[in-house]
């Protein structure tokens, strides 16, 4: 998962405002925040040039990330729930089936992608 890039310990807000630019046109900032949310970035945006205090980076850095896991895709998602799991079930027959390059599989991001998309278009009944 994305994060905010720290440098020198303190949190750039550069990167802030582009997630908030990136939620807003997505139609997450609202959806996904509280008022109080909203009004902790809009002010620490405001205000602090750039946050030295670690609770106050604590409390931005968990609403940014709570922002990035809303705008994530849902190909992207199911990549790191599902795929990997598919991926090791597949490689594992295919090894007791006597393929020796199977166990790579496993770490092949595109065979895990296709593993994911082919889950996602499968109907539910087909689904394990």
């Amino acid at each position: 998962m994305k994060s905010l890039s720290i440098r020198n310990g303190v949190l750039q807000m550069n990167e802030l405002s582009k997630v908030k630019a990136r939620a807003m046109r997505l139609g997450v900032w609202f959806r996904v925040l509280t008022r109080a949310e909203r009004a902790q970035v809009e002010l620490t945006m405001r205000i602090v040039k750039r946050i030295r205090s670690f609770f106050l980076a604590r409390v931005v850095t968990s609403i940014v990330e709570k922002l990035l896991d809303a705008m994530e895709s849902k190909v992207t998602r199911l990549m790191r729930e599902v795929g990997p799991a598919l991926a090791r079930k597949l490689s594992k027959t295919a090894q007791e089936w006597g393929n020796r390059s199977a166990h790579q599989w496993v770490a092949d991001p595109g065979f895990v992608q296709y593993l994911t998309v082919t889950y996602i278009n499968a109907p539910a009944t087909f689904r394990t």
